[in-house]
């Protein structure tokens, strides 16, 4: 059983730690650099992106997150963990930085505000329909050739899913639809790697 952390810092913990063990994972709060080395697999929640930035930055788990995941350790963002695993962002306020991770360009707040928010069958990874909730979500607007795109939704067929060897990310929140499929896909990654 992978020991799968969820940064801790802001956004949906609870909800993906219920996730990762409605999966098959051991799940455990990460919220110092100590604790990052303990876990198999880390999993960057939905929240805000900037505010994430800056308490990765205060708690110095910015760099020790860089290292581990240029070490090839697995890693998970959903939507504003989307952002903070692409290499390059749109849209991010001065000075934004991330951890990087995934050849791509991802531009914030994509689909609009918080009155935008949307739910949509999805299909993710060839499994067939996904219910996803799109919550200020930002999309992917370009990748690199070792990126595989993993989902698309409307409009105009923009990409919501990507995966680049051990790094998963989406730009919706799996966890709050009570459907571990997403999930049970990094888990398998996880014992993958």
């Amino acid at each position: 059983m992978p020991t799968i952390g969820v940064l801790a810092l802001q956004g949906d913990v609870r909800e993906h730690m219920r996730a990762l063990e409605d999966a098959g994972a051991k799940a455990v709060a990460v919220r110092r650099p100590g604790e990052l080395e303990t876990v198999d697999a880390l999993v960057v929640p939905g929240g805000e992106s900037t505010t994430m930035w800056k308490l990765a930055t205060t708690f110095e788990m910015l760099e020790p997150l860089r290292a581990r995941i240029a070490g090839g350790m697995p890693a998970y963002g959903s939507c504003a963990g989307m952002i903070m695993l692409a290499d390059r962002i749109q849209d991010g306020v001065e000075g934004q930085q991330t951890i990087g991770g995934i050849d791509m360009t991802v531009r914030r707040n994509a689909f609009g505000r918080q009155i935008d928010s949307f739910e949509a069958d999805i299909d993710f990874a060839g499994r067939g329909g996904l219910r996803a909730v799109f919550i200020r979500a930002p999309w992917v607007e370009s990748i690199g050739p070792e990126v595989e795109v993993l989902a698309r939704a409307e409009p105009a067929d923009r990409i919501v899913a990507v995966r680049q060897g051990p790094l998963l990310a989406t730009s919706f929140h799996p966890e709050l639809i009570g459907d571990a499929g997403v999930h049970s896909y990094f888990v398998e990654m996880v014992r993958e790697f």
